[in-house]
């Protein structure tokens, strides 16, 4: 059976080709249940050359991203799908200079970008240099204006080929139906077609598939190794168990996938944070099992009152639920938590008071996030394809927070009311530098603390202040 290898599935005989494939995942799902797990270890040793300049290296130190000089650092901003292909689908409206401009004016710090499989590898082993360049060209325009990158592997509803976004048209289980149920939206459509889930199964079922992947990851890491304005790789995006029950896909599948991932691109590429993701379904808690690798970073997608469950009513309860579940898994892994997707279309009932309530968490809990997302058509987004910005919702998206904190960054909050960013800062260095996210719409900067210093002149449009410690322990109060 040639497919198994990757060559294109779709023309091969159906009925004994289907008939092995599902034999070959009821042994792959039988000896999952059966065999034990394999230990979940992966060695990481870093190489790292010098940096670009305002983007130091970021690594795990404890339960934080930090550089790799010590200093706590927040990533906050947004997903873009400028370079994701959805079936067939043409290309969004392209991320634009004047795009990351604004980023950065807001005090924003990274994009999540989605990027397509099925664009890197259009044909089996054949790799696109020009997608690759084109990723390449929208990292440099990030960090231009000072803009970490998180490289995301995108997968929804397996491929391409059933109209979702991830695997190539030429991998996938033939001859199992792609139904469309009456009644149902696209979305559902694809999230309930047997085609997709049959692939979806094959996949986390049969190695020689999750290699292919693997090896366009080695791809990517190889043009970025040595690039620190990639924040790191967020290793596979929502990934969800069906038809496998979900403690099985969990332990026995999803994380020695991570392990072995982890091993494989750090082979390539040691230098970059590795975020790995919970399962898809937000509210239902993802069986953990511990990974231990350098520089692993948790994710989840944060969709409470939003998406899943009940709708939004102005509680912040649900939203905090979603919050402790998500954090109580990254103390499992162990890793810090960081939030790859949380949003809300503009049109729901209270929806700005859900945001303003996500960021109150994520500042609580000195969490970074990217919000879904700048640019979408669906009401999602800042901007709408090629129409104006929703300055309105930048606005209420547009927060003061610490960027970068040297010695212990212990609590952050920020008032809209008053305007007033406030931080509890001790073990610092006197003389070293925090580097706080300023929107330009925020206005000019007061300090209310003694205990540090303006280090200059905030430059027009950098969306930052840089402060100096005069103290070891600061409580920080900046106000506009």
């Amino acid at each position: 059976m040639p497919w198994l290898h990757g060559a294109p599935p779709f023309r091969r005989e159906r009925g004994i080709t289907t008939i092995c494939c599902l034999l070959v995942a009821a042994l792959g799902l039988l000896a999952v249940v059966v065999l034990p797990a394999p230990a979940l270890e992966a060695k990481v040793l870093p190489q790292r050359p010098p940096p670009q300049p305002g983007l130091p290296w970021l690594q795990v130190t404890g339960s934080r991203i930090t550089t790799t000089a010590g200093e706590t650092v927040i990533l906050r901003g947004f997903n873009d799908d400028a370079l994701l292909q959805t079936g067939t689908a043409p290309l969004p409206t392209p991320l634009t200079a004047g795009d990351v401009s604004l980023m950065q004016q807001q005090g924003f710090d990274v994009v999540r970008l989605p990027i397509s499989w099925s664009l890197l590898e259009p044909r089996p082993g054949h790799f696109s240099q020009r997608y690759l360049r084109r990723l390449a060209a929208l990292v440099a325009l990030c960090a231009r204006h000072h803009i970490y990158v998180v490289l995301d592997m995108h997968t929804e509803d397996f491929g391409v080929a059933y109209g979702g976004s991830g695997a190539p048209a030429w991998l996938g289980v033939p001859a199992v139906p792609n139904l469309h149920l009456p009644g149902l939206s696209v979305a559902w459509q694809r999230h309930l077609s047997p085609a997709v889930n049959a692939s979806l199964a094959f996949f986390w079922l049969y190695p020689n598939w999750q290699r292919l992947y693997w090896r366009a990851w080695t791809v990517v890491a190889r043009k970025f190794r040595a690039d620190s304005a990639v924040a790191g790789y967020d290793l596979y995006n929502e990934p969800h168990p069906i038809p496998i029950p979900p403690g099985i896909f969990a332990t026995h599948l999803l994380w020695p996938f991570y392990a072995t991932g982890i091993r494989t691109i750090a082979k390539v590429d040691p230098n970059h944070l590795f975020i790995v993701e919970g399962d898809l379904f937000g509210e239902l808690p993802t069986a953990i099992r511990p990974l231990h690798a350098a520089d692993v970073v948790y994710s989840t997608h944060l969709y409470a009152g939003s998406i899943l469950g009940s709708p939004f009513t102005g509680q912040e309860r649900p939203l905090q639920q979603e919050w402790n579940q998500a954090l109580s898994e990254a103390g499992q892994v162990p890793a810090p938590y960081w939030v790859g997707e949380v949003g809300i279309q503009h049109s729901r009932p209270k929806a700005q008071l859900w945001a303003q309530d996500e960021i109150a968490l994520s500042n609580r809990h000195l969490a970074g996030w990217a919000w879904w997302q700048w640019d979408d058509s669906g009401g999602w987004g800042v901007r709408q394809g090629r129409g104006p910005v929703d300055r309105s919702w930048l606005e209420t998206l547009s927060q003061p927070f610490i960027r970068s904190a040297p010695g212990d960054l212990l609590s952050m909050g920020y008032s809209p009311g008053r305007k007033l960013l406030w931080a509890d800062i001790v073990h610092a260095l006197r003389g070293s530098t925090v580097v706080v996210s300023w929107p330009k719409t925020q206005g000019p900067v007061r300090l209310e603390s003694s205990c540090v210093r303006l280090a200059a002149r905030p430059a027009p449009g950098s969306g930052q202040v840089r402060l100096v410690m005069l103290a070891q322990s600061c409580r920080l109060q900046l106000a506009s």
